[in-house]
């Protein structure tokens, strides 16, 4: 091959790796699964209720399971001062996430992984927040019965079958809907089921 041939095979070969999508870091990373739930972002208002009814103080620490835009942990930093980690599944909201971290420079107290939530070790929190499926609160009762006595569980809008919450609270939004919002206590109270 002469020199010209190898210097044209050079300049095309340099052009299709700037090209690429993965060389420039453009590239959209799938998840590792399809996510269990669509992302709906949980209001502020409720945010704030889920902290409250919680008793978020900061020496907890809140793991927010399926963090979406990771309002959740940002709020509880800012209003807290608690250290808070957020976990999803689809990259794009760890991104976002992120950014919104960042956003309201909260860094040093708030980190932000991509996992799947149902292979976590929740036994460091002190706090949970979920906003999932009734289905999936219930698929995280062998994880949620790892943790020590007296961490707090709380859910926006959905409860956890066979398990009694201590409150239920409602809240009165913006949007003019009503939203739930469910607080346990470990070691869980589990119903007895009715005959």
């Amino acid at each position: 091959m002469n020199a010209r041939r190898l210097s044209w095979v050079c300049v095309l070969v340099a052009a299709a790796v700037a090209a690429s999508p993965a060389w420039a870091g453009e590239e959209e990373k799938k998840p590792e699964r399809k996510p269990d739930v669509i992302f709906v972002p949980t209001p502020h208002e409720v945010v704030e209720i889920m902290l409250r009814l919680a008793d978020v103080k900061k020496d907890d620490f809140v793991m927010d399971l399926g963090c979406g835009d990771g309002r959740i942990v940002v709020a509880a930093a800012k209003k807290a001062g608690c250290k808070a980690t957020g976990y999803d599944i689809d990259p794009q909201r760890v991104k976002e996430s992120l950014e919104n971290v960042k956003t309201n420079k909260v860094e040093d107290l708030v980190t932000i992984e991509e996992k799947d939530i149902f292979t976590l070790d929740l036994s460091k929190a002190s706090v949970i927040t979920l906003y999932l499926l009734p289905s999936l609160n219930v698929k995280l009762i062998p994880q949620l019965e790892k943790m020590k006595p007296g961490c707090r569980i709380v859910s926006h809008a959905f409860d956890m079958q066979g398990v009694k919450p201590d409150v239920t609270a409602t809240v009165a939004c913006k949007d003019g809907n009503e939203r739930k919002v469910y607080l346990w206590t470990t070691p869980l109270k589990k119903e007895k089921p009715t005959e």
